[in-house]
């Protein structure tokens, strides 16, 4: 997706949109091989009002699911995505502004959970939401082993990223070693920000699933590498075997269906 300016008035679109009361929204998405209907969470009141603004504003009318990926998710939300043509490259339409995080570990990424797409971290370290491309999970589902080994990867990588901010702090004064080719200071210098990393996560809880999340991804499935790091904000309550539907079609080798697939978005009365 490209970089997206924040509105400094974002606070005030909300305002003017809040839903009000503690009914959840319901809405549902329309498409040629069924419909997928779904609950908006009130614990992400910023993701759930702006969807709902934009359902009433009629933004989600005759757009694709622009990327489709079997047993992981179906994206769609892209403004570029109702006029264009076949085979063009589509994702990194969006509006002018993005949403604050509201990432909630009592969600997590099991089947049929409605998510926010976003930025990656090197750019968007705040996790912030797409104004209006979100994903549907289809998810696999996982053996108890393959967990085991995932924690341990999401553990390393969790030291990686926090490798990467540091040495972004300090980029600068690497690149000057470098360039004055001083090898033998520039790695001395990698390395103790490795071990000091190291040791900084090493104090840190590990990653561990929950039983809860352990039974979801064993039984129904799921995609649990994505948890902590996307703003889910809402479910699938009936519709589940549309998304597979719509999974199991063709895509190209940017995962854009070969066929379009349109959805129009539209509010429970």
């Amino acid at each position: 997706m490209k970089k997206f300016i924040i509105l400094i008035a974002f606070s005030v679109i909300f305002a003017t949109v809040s839903c009000g009361g503690d009914s959840e929204k319901t809405a549902f998405i329309e498409t040629e091989y069924g419909s997928i209907k779904i609950k908006l969470y009130n614990e992400t009141p910023l993701h759930r009002d702006n969807f709902v603004k934009l359902i009433n504003d009629g933004f989600f009318k005759d757009l694709l699911f622009h990327r489709v990926i079997k047993g992981f998710m179906i994206q769609g939300g892209d403004p570029d995505s109702k006029n264009a043509a076949p085979e063009v490259a589509l994702g990194r339409g969006d509006l002018d502004y993005t949403i604050p995080a509201e990432i909630n570990p009592k969600f997590f990424h099991r089947r049929g959970v409605l998510a926010a797409a976003r930025q990656g971290d090197q750019v968007n370290p705040e996790k912030r939401s797409s104004a209006c491309q979100f994903y549907i999970l289809q998810g696999k589902v996982f053996r108890s082993g393959e967990l085991d080994t995932l924690e341990i990867a999401m553990q390393e990588n969790r030291k990686m990223l926090m490798l990467q901010t540091r040495v972004k702090a300090i980029e600068p004064e690497l690149k000057k070693l470098d360039t004055e080719k001083k090898q033998d200071e520039l790695m001395a210098k990698i390395n103790a920000l490795k071990e000091e990393v190291s040791a900084e996560a090493d104090k840190l809880p590990p990653i561990k699933f929950s039983k809860e999340q352990r039974i979801a991804y064993t039984t129904v499935g799921g995609f649990p590498s994505l948890d902590n790091n996307y703003t889910i904000f809402g479910e699938i309550t009936e519709g589940m075997n549309v998304v597979d539907k719509i999974a199991d079609q063709p895509t190209d080798q940017r995962d854009r269906p070969v066929k379009d697939i349109r959805f129009t978005i539209k509010l429970a009365k």
